[in-house]
């Protein structure tokens, strides 16, 4: 039994790492992309977009089919279909087949994410989950980490086109392995069929529609033309398309979103804290750039070097944060993971204008420190929370609520910041005081959330001891 469970915590990781190594390392191959297929920087980066909105709209849904078929059977099959996406986008010929097979590669993706954390409740206890978890997000970590340096020399040696194609056999040496690690139990293809037509396509519909024009609603506050007042009006519609989705969800006879998980108090906490989380760390991937290559001049390289920092702590500290979990209240450790995020952010903001790596590499560590104490904990409340049957739908919704945190925190981290630069469209050091001021403010307002988070976290620790109390 600790053999299997072993081999699937494998299977898992190898699967996330290829995804995270696909996800950091396809930036670098976009100006590549752009120049060989004649396109413009800016549509160019439509092949990232394609494979988010693909991912985020897609996981709840994969996490219902894991709940209602099997989760291994989601899994090994969007291991699959990751593969067969990332061999079109390696020959593709044109653009539009290459978002094709980027949108592909994005439900195998969706599959493999929406199912993972809840392979791990099925087969993990409550003792074990944690540090389960916490080598899953190892094997994140080394792709987040891996991916620029491999993407690098692949494309300093090779077409981009291998960054793609290297997930293939990489994918199928894995995806044989994980047939056998993960025993899939076989369902008449009558009752797979039943299920599926069945399922609440109406929900999932106005769900997609939903999402995808709050997606487009960010496009809009981000472009150079800046249409305020029509992204305005396409995020509220985007919201209330997906309000009204959870409405007619919970009226199904066969809802793709479990009623009582909205419900769960304990679980719709966890993943709120987490969506806060992640919006809050996508402030500083998106802006540190910024600062680091236009503002103070720092080279590419050098930058990818410091952004490269926070991951390599969380790498070093997750697996101690995981055993730490198993061992203590997890809680507790919780709300000092999301203090010292906080501090990060208070870091950020005292930023220098010129270069000094001390001021500069210290609140990127702090960061990497706080999200590598919060995560793995956090994920083993959340999936603590909720009935085993469930744990599919519940791992999908935490993933969706992590990818959703990720995508608004881009946004908005650009939004604030541009809105306090009318006219200005790239950052150079003649701006000087004018841009820190800038930066310092989005970084108190990430600071501001950082806050919300650890008072939400603390309350929901006296909870928890009060409950524990009584009983």
């Amino acid at each position: 039994m600790k053999t299997q469970r072993i081999q699937t915590v494998i299977v898992l990781g190898m699967f996330s790492f290829l995804t995270s190594l696909a996800g950091s390392s396809i930036n670098l191959a976009l100006p590549k992309i752009s120049t060989s297929l004649n396109i413009s920087n800016s549509l160019a980066t439509w092949v990232v977009q394609a494979g988010l909105i693909g991912t985020t709209v897609l996981l709840v849904l994969f996490g219902h089919f894991g709940d209602i078929l099997s989760k291994d059977y989601i899994f090994i099959n969007g291991g699959a279909i990751f593969i067969i996406g990332s061999l079109i986008n390696g020959i593709a010929p044109s653009f539009t087949i290459l978002i094709i097979g980027r949108v592909i590669q994005s439900v195998g993706i969706a599959m493999i994410m929406a199912n993972s954390m809840g392979i791990v409740s099925e087969k993990f206890t409550d003792q074990n989950r944690a540090e389960a978890l916490s080598a899953i997000s190892v094997f994140i970590s080394i792709g987040a980490i891996s991916g620029p340096a491999i993407g690098g020399f692949i494309l300093s040696i090779a077409s981009w086109r291998w960054i793609f194609l290297l997930n293939v056999p990489v994918g199928l040496g894995i995806l044989l392995f994980g047939c056998h690690a993960l025993p899939i139990p076989r369902e008449s293809w009558l009752a797979i069929k039943e299920k599926i037509r069945t399922a609440n396509w109406v929900g999932q519909g106005l769900f997609t529609v939903g999402i995808l024009i709050f997606f487009l609603s960010s496009m809009l506050f981000t472009s150079h033309t800046r249409h305020e007042l029509g992204g305005t009006i396409l995020l509220l519609v985007g919201v209330l398309i997906t309000v009204g989705s959870f409405i007619q969800d919970n009226r199904s006879k066969s809802p793709w979103i479990a009623p009582r998980i909205l419900r769960n108090q304990a679980f719709m906490v966890s993943v709120s804290v987490l969506f806060l989380v992640m919006l809050v760390n996508a402030v500083s991937n998106i802006l540190l750039p910024f600062y680091l290559q236009s503002f103070v001049g720092i080279s590419a390289f050098n930058s990818g070097l410091i952004m490269i920092v926070q991951s390599a702590t969380m790498l070093v500290i997750t697996p101690f944060a995981g055993y730490l979990a198993d061992r203590m209240d997890r809680n507790v450790l919780t709300c000092i993971g999301l203090l010292v995020l906080l501090i990060s952010q208070i870091g950020y903001v005292s930023y220098p204008q010129t270069i000094n790596y001390w001021r500069i590499l210290v609140p990127v560590m702090i960061n990497g420190l706080g999200m590598a104490l919060f995560l793995s904990p956090n994920n083993a409340i959340t999936m603590g929370t909720v009935e085993q049957q469930l744990s599919g739908i519940a791992g999908s919704f935490n993933s969706f609520a992590r990818t959703l945190g990720m995508t608004i925190g881009i946004s908005m981290a650009s939004v604030l910041l541009f809105a306090q630069l009318p006219g200005v469209n790239h950052i150079t050091p003649q701006l000087g005081v004018v841009f820190m001021r800038a930066f310092s403010h989005v970084f108190i307002f990430a600071a501001f959330l950082s806050l919300i988070a650890f008072i939400v976290a603390v309350s929901r620790l006296f909870v928890a001891r009060r409950h524990l109390k009584n009983n």
